[in-house]
């Protein structure tokens, strides 16, 4: 997770070879010092920051990475079709588009580009990867972040099957063959198990209030049916698995723990010094707002690459943008995952899933295009949604 500027030598442009949890620290330091902190309420306002919201966010990137490392090592066998319209939710499921995409393109011979750009969507827009990583940073109400999202996600989704669909038979040139049979095995519904298990919890928990019962209440909250999907999963491995795959998902949620961490002692400390309530509040409209948070996220993703450290890093540099605002938290957690789209760059490692898989042949220029101009289309796409939305106060 580092800090590349594509096009440039960081070398010659003479920053640092950083990780990004790094440039925050080393950045809330430096902002701390310069304010005139003393060392002792630099490191107190740190470690306040820092402790933040770690225990919300372990609690959703621990079982979410568990549920994906055991279902990577079940094989799902569907026809092509059935890959491309599982892509989203599967990327969703496993927190990541790359292993999405990597576990349904043995089983997708063609409309790889469809299917990518539905793995992009689904983890960007899908409980329980972005929309919920993101509302517990900016402390928005998971329901209505969960209806909103799955409103967005629909258009985009759709927006980028057609894209696909155009750039593969426009510009690729590959031939489409229709008479391929819709084919399941049981094997690929008993894999999907604990993904169909998480959207029953999601959506009982949504419909019905379960305060009735301590168990029930907890297994329909987002962060309780994701423990339970991820038990399920971890059930239908080997046991000489299990705990392999429970050592997988720790390691990969400690790494962006560390970045979640990082980022909240950022916005305490920042916060503290630069007056966000005096710029956002009252003299900014809704609408503003949402394309600022847009646009912030956008260009942590171009410098970034990686997804997961961009939600990890915004939604804690977020909040008291949102609070000072005074707008929906919803709209603006939906904000930063539309912001998360632009773009699929080559310091991004799904650009280089999908360059060698989907089109290896052709030149980095027309890949570049192709996977950038998609990616911005869904998140304008989106974006324009949203900002309708808002303005009819719909949400």
């Amino acid at each position: 997770m580092r800090v590349i500027i594509p096009g440039l030598n960081n070398k010659a442009n003479g920053l640092p070879d950083l990780p990004l949890v790094i440039w925050m620290i080393l950045v809330t330091l430096l902002c701390g010092v310069l304010a005139g902190y003393d060392a002792s309420a630099l490191i107190s306002g740190f470690n306040q920051g820092y402790g933040a919201s770690i225990g919300e966010f372990a609690l959703i990137l621990i079982p979410s990475f568990v549920l994906a490392a055991a279902i990577e090592q079940q094989r799902i066998d569907m026809s092509p079709r059935v890959s491309v319209g599982m892509a989203p939710f599967s990327a969703a499921g496993m927190v990541c588009p790359d292993t999405a995409y990597a576990a349904l393109s043995p089983m997708c011979l063609q409309r790889k580009l469809p299917m990518a750009f539905g793995a992009f969507a689904g983890f960007k827009l899908l409980f329980p990867a972005g929309p919920l990583i993101v509302a517990a940073s900016v402390a928005a109400d998971t329901s209505t972040t969960l209806l909103l999202s799955v409103t967005i996600f629909i258009p985009v989704w759709l927006t980028g099957l057609l894209y696909g669909r155009m750039i593969e038979d426009r510009i690729l040139g590959q031939p489409v063959h229709t008479g391929a049979r819709l084919q399941i095995s049981y094997s690929s519904l008993c894999a999907l198990l604990p993904f169909l298990i998480l959207a029953i919890l999601l959506v009982i928990g949504v419909l019905f209030d379960m305060r009735f019962n301590v168990w029930a209440d907890f297994v329909t909250n987002p962060k309780g049916a994701l423990i339970v999907s991820a038990a399920v999963a971890l059930a239908k491995i080997p046991a000489s698995d299990r705990r392999p795959a429970v050592d997988k998902g720790v390691r990969r949620a400690a790494e962006l723990l560390v970045i979640i961490g990082a980022a909240s002692a950022f916005s305490m400390v920042v916060t503290s010094v630069v007056p966000v309530e005096e710029i956002f509040m009252g003299s900014t409209s809704e609408l503003v707002t949402l394309l600022t948070l847009f646009l912030l996220t956008a260009a942590f993703k171009v410098l970034q690459g990686s997804s997961m450290s961009v939600f990890a890093a915004v939604g804690p540099i977020a909040a008291p943008i949102v609070a000072a605002a005074g707008i929906s938290p919803v709209l603006a957690a939906l904000a930063i995952c539309l912001g998360s789209f632009i773009a699929i760059l080559p310091n991004d490692s799904f650009y280089w899933l999908v360059r060698q898989d989907a089109m290896p042949d052709k030149s980095e220029l027309v890949v570049t295009s192709a996977l950038v101009a998609g990616a911005v289309l869904q998140a304008l796409v989106g974006m324009v949604l949203l900002l309708a939305l808002a303005a009819f106060n719909i949400f």
